[in-house]
């Protein structure tokens, strides 16, 4: 960052406190934005008035438990491989985590791209991989490219388990509960990549809500804080706003968009600590159903009741109603290293992000 960048960070945050005369509510939807406002100390340099919240971006920590048991029971069938990012391995489910199981011997295998499950599908035809689909609109057709070259290749020993979600479903979700206040939101920079800003302007439109969407670095972050707190005070009227427009078009990536409705459709999913939302699935469609390992292996993804361990706080923390200082588990009992909930968990989680940058507000 130049001396020249700081100065204008720090005058557009003295600009920003100036303003700010009551308490409001930001929250960033994007668990990247939790990490990097956490990371660049901006909650530490805004006023004591302006409370950012996060929202559920976070695709781990909202993962349901019954998928990590789907899962988990997937381990026991005969050559069966299952192959997850990093971050879903200690997530848990009723009944244990992905790593558990690694560590008792089961064939759990983390992988770094969708290219890294191919490549092991066609040296390894012996087994059956199952690629654990989690994420949003963001990871979405890198999942339906991947299906696409292995149908191409002939490949049928790949399957996905998918538990992918559509942001704005659940945007919607949390704007109709009455509980979370919200005066403004920083939208999700990468999904609205892939989707355009039409996901986005009903948080304005219908909502009246101030919406911007985001970027990542620490300007793209302060600058759009300043947008949301002069619209909040009133002093410009309320629009929705795109300040990530180098990387966000108003229509989006077509030819992602493209591979998406390919091969997934719209379906009905529970978030984790949030309950169940209408159309906020993406699912594999009938075209690719010989890919689904639901349907392959015979599961159901059963609802359970156990979502969050006694005093985890994670489900208040995903929808904004607290944040995780306001735990008092987290920092003692909760931690990276023994994780009561998936925001702990996560790298993109908002308890992971607040332990090791330190979040608190002023």
């Amino acid at each position: 960052m130049t001396e020249e960048e700081k100065r204008l960070i720090l005058k557009t945050v003295a600009q920003i406190n100036e303003s700010v005369k009551s308490d409001i509510r930001i929250m960033e939807v994007c668990g990247t934005h939790t990490h990097q406002i956490t990371r660049f100390g901006i909650r530490k340099l805004l006023t004591p008035k302006i409370h950012l919240v996060s929202g559920p971006g976070c695709p781990v920590c909202v993962t349901e438990p019954g998928y990590i048991d789907a899962l988990i029971a997937l381990l026991t069938q005969k050559n069966v491989v299952v192959a997850t990012f990093g971050d879903l391995l200690r997530v848990r489910g009723s009944s244990g985590s992905l790593e558990e199981q690694k560590v008792a011997g089961k064939k759990v295998i983390t992988v770094y791209s969708p290219e890294d499950v191919l490549a092991l599908a066609k040296s390894h035809k012996e087994e059956n991989f199952v690629f654990a689909a989690v994420g949003f609109e963001t990871t979405a057709p890198l999942y339906a490219a991947l299906i696409q070259m292995a149908r191409k290749e002939g490949i049928q020993n790949l399957f996905l388990l998918t538990s992918l979600k559509r942001m704005e479903p659940a945007i919607r979700f949390i704007l109709w509960d009455s509980k979370v206040n919200i005066d403004g939101m920083l939208c999700p920079g990468h999904v609205a990549v892939i989707t355009g800003i039409g996901p986005f302007l009903p948080i304005t439109v219908k909502y009246h809500i101030p919406a911007v969407i985001c970027g990542f670095e620490s300007m793209d972050i302060i600058f759009s804080i300043s947008i949301l707190c002069r619209q909040i005070a009133g002093e410009n009227p309320i629009q929705f706003m795109n300040t990530y427009r180098r990387c966000v078009s108003d229509d989006g990536n077509p030819a992602a968009l493209h591979l998406i409705k390919e091969v997934f459709r719209i379906s009905d999913v529970s978030w984790r600590g949030i309950g169940w939302i209408k159309d906020s699935a993406l699912t594999l469609n009938s075209r690719y159903e010989e890919y689904d390992a639901f349907k392959r292996f015979g599961l159901e993804m059963e609802s359970t009741p156990a979502i969050f361990l006694d005093g985890c706080e994670c489900g208040k923390i995903l929808i904004g109603e607290k944040t995780p200082n306001m735990c008092v588990n987290f920092g003692c009992l909760c931690t990276p290293d023994h994780p009561l909930g998936p925001c702990m968990t996560s790298s993109e989680g908002a308890c992971a992000a607040y332990y090791r940058y330190g979040g608190s507000e002023n």
